[in-house]
């Protein structure tokens, strides 16, 4: 297992690397507010289709199979941006890098739970949520750090600490024993789907699906203001505070699945996306006030909230479907996340055409709010089903 959760945690932080890079892509390609959107929002779309069909074909293709390319696919981009001198170059190693990620991500939970004695699937269920989230706030982490503390080729360094990185999860996946039994589980012919059986298809969409998608939309809302908010609240320029910021956020929210109470997975799932709520909205408002107090609270509380939500709608995601249908569920699981990620790209750009941003942010809460209610509504619906042993 330990094996396993390294090379997640190196995966997840490739996945958000770049993120404190941008703005030194910005000055050096002299890109535009609409170039920069497009190079954030291009990974995620291409992820989006990636997770469909590898969700479908993980299984029949080899789970270890999927992740080595996978990674391999991860190395290639980060070469690309090692290389790269011009914008097109950048363009196509995030083209790269999600699909990637993509196929990487509900493959390598499937491989995991494989791997795993069936008296240890709930720690790794916990550990696998954990090292995401951990694994996405360490990546911006790291970078920021290496562009702010070590004065040596900004452009270049970073990637070269990721190589390493990716290298090492691939050398920790091939001592891993792979899935012997892949190539008679189904024909080739597989029919791609979102692959949810009918069964607890409502009960993921509605107890699953849109809580993860409320996770990333509000945790892109929030990736989006980390610029305001070092330059108007903190008052600083210093290039790694956004990094470690998001690693506040994601790595604060891992830390805090480990909170053994509430004990109740509903009930941890109503208190995590209620307070992901409340911590949104106080964090928006910090931008406003310029408030440094409410800022760090606001990050603390949705911080908590993430963490939980995450944890509780993997552990479903898991749970419901049988073994054989865990690659797809899961994959249709980070699918509803990711679609959530591309919401704060979009609709923000959108409605500032319209509004003023502070009131395209107030909008997107307000949007992301009524889902929490639904949620909150639907979980009586959804406790019921679980109660009578369905989902066992």
């Amino acid at each position: 297992m330990k094996k396993m959760l390294w090379v997640v945690l190196m995966m997840s932080c490739g996945a958000t690397f770049i993120s404190s890079i941008f703005p030194l892509y910005s000055e050096y390609y002299r890109l535009s507010s609409l170039e920069i959107t497009i190079l954030f929002a291009v990974y995620a779309c291409i992820l989006l289709p990636t997770l469909f069909v590898v969700g479908a074909r993980g299984s029949v293709w080899g789970l270890k199979r999927v992740l080595r390319w996978s990674i391999g696919i991860s190395i290639v981009s980060t070469l690309l941006f090692l290389v790269s001198f011009n914008i097109w170059m950048l363009y196509v190693a995030r083209i790269l890098e999600g699909i990637a990620y993509g196929a990487f991500t509900g493959t390598a939970s499937a491989f995991l739970l494989k791997q795993t004695s069936h008296n240890k699937v709930s720690t790794a269920i916990k550990l696998s949520g954990v090292t995401v989230n951990f694994g996405f706030g360490l990546g911006p982490a790291i970078s920021g750090l290496i562009l702010q503390y070590v004065h040596f080729q900004p452009l270049r360094l970073p990637y070269w600490i990721l190589l390493g990185m990716l290298l090492s999860s691939l050398v920790f996946l091939e001592m891993l024993p792979k899935d012997e039994d892949f190539q008679t589980q189904r024909p080739a012919k597989t029919k791609i789907s979102l692959g949810v059986p009918n069964n607890i298809r409502s009960h993921f969409l509605c107890f699953i699906g849109l809580p993860i998608f409320t996770v990333f939309t509000l945790g892109g809302i929030v990736f989006s203001l980390i610029p305001t908010f070092t330059k108007n609240v903190m008052h600083t320029a210093n290039l790694s505070i956004p990094g470690l910021l998001i690693l506040l956020l994601l790595g604060g929210g891992a830390l805090m699945q480990f909170f053994p109470r509430p004990y109740n997975s509903i009930t941890r799932m109503r208190m995590g996306i209620l307070f992901l709520s409340i911590g949104s909205w106080v964090i928006v408002f910090s931008g406003q006030t310029e408030n440094l107090f409410l800022l760090w609270a606001g990050f603390f509380i949705q911080g908590i909230g993430a963490g939980w939500t995450f944890q509780a709608s993997l552990w479903f995601a898991s749970q419901l479907p049988k073994q054989e249908d865990r690659p797809r569920v899961i994959s249709a699981f980070y699918l509803c996340a990711y679609s959530g990620f591309i919401v704060p790209v979009i609709g923000v750009g959108l409605l500032t055409q319209i509004f003023s941003l502070n009131v395209s942010l107030i909008l997107l809460n307000l949007f992301a709010s009524l889902i929490v209610i639904y949620v909150l509504i639907y979980s009586v619906e959804f406790n019921r089903f679980y109660s009578k042993g369905i989902a066992q």
